[in-house]
């Protein structure tokens, strides 16, 4: 009688030891994918770069996560900095009844891990690199849209088609162009921006939103490597390796000048 209660003990043992195997989650294969200490290894074991990879479930790298906490956002971006932004824009201007800080914040819940890079020294750096970027794409929050609608940035895409009769030219605080970066964004934030490009130029929140998506993925994780590099991550075909000096070095007039007024040194690498 003892030996056969044993043996139902220990059948009882196996059979739950199977099921919380079972219970257990099942990582990928390649979840110690021993990437490079310059990139992420994404939830499903991948090496790079960008939310997709130092995001939610990054594994080891410079995960976003893993960063330390920066500084509190709100308080930087006050609202005499924003509104020492705004206020050079004309009174005419359509962006100076459309953006606002609040937009700004709305958008920036979204994205907890903006302006959460390294040391408050380096979070204050971020901050200052987006606003500058953004100075300088909108004038001074002036413009929702580019003013030459001539091209409709439409590339052949089958994952990205175009919609028909819309046109995918820059709009927003870091001008998000073409149908392929309309079509990411749409993934990403759940809005169908390729049927309707315009609600970046029509929904504060969203605009914020789509510049603070592109950041993310596209900037976030080159700005430690100095100001210079984010030039090249917004827009470094069209004007680094000396095609177009002049907007180089306004992009870092305003990128210095913030600077100096979160009390931080711009730091080295400012042109590209």
């Amino acid at each position: 009688m003892e030996s056969l209660t044993i043996r139902k003990n220990l059948l009882a043992s196996v059979v739950v030891g199977i099921l919380a195997a079972a219970a257990l989650p099942q990582n990928p294969l390649a979840q110690n994918c021993g990437c490079a200490p310059n990139l992420c290894c994404s939830q499903y074991g991948y090496c790079g770069l960008g939310n997709d990879y130092c995001g939610t479930g990054c594994k080891e790298g410079p995960c976003f996560s893993n960063s330390p906490s920066g500084v509190p956002v709100a308080t930087i971006v006050s609202p005499e900095f924003f509104g020492g932004i705004i206020n050079q824009a004309s009174a005419d201007c359509v962006g100076k009844r459309f953006y606002s800080r609040q937009a700004f914040l709305n958008a920036l819940d979204s994205f907890p891990d903006f302006g959460k890079l390294g040391s408050d020294v380096d979070s204050k750096r971020e901050i200052a690199a987006f606003f500058a970027h953004a100075t300088h794409e909108t004038e001074h929050f002036c413009f929702t849209e580019e003013n030459d609608k001539s091209n409709s940035y439409c590339e052949s895409s089958s994952e990205y088609p175009c919609a028909p009769g819309k046109s995918y030219y820059g709009r927003g605080p870091i001008q998000l162009t073409g149908n392929i970066n309309y079509g990411k964004a749409r993934n990403a934030l759940g809005l169908d921006l390729l049927n309707n490009p315009e609600m970046v130029a029509t929904d504060p929140v969203v605009s914020f939103k789509t510049a603070l998506w592109y950041w993310m993925n596209a900037v976030h994780s080159v700005v430690s490597q100095g100001f210079g590099e984010t030039i090249k991550a917004i827009n470094g075909p069209g004007e680094c390796g000396g095609q177009e000096p002049e907007k180089v070095q306004r992009r870092i007039g305003f990128y210095t000048d913030y600077c100096r007024q979160f009390g931080v040194d711009p730091g080295s690498n400012l042109s590209c």
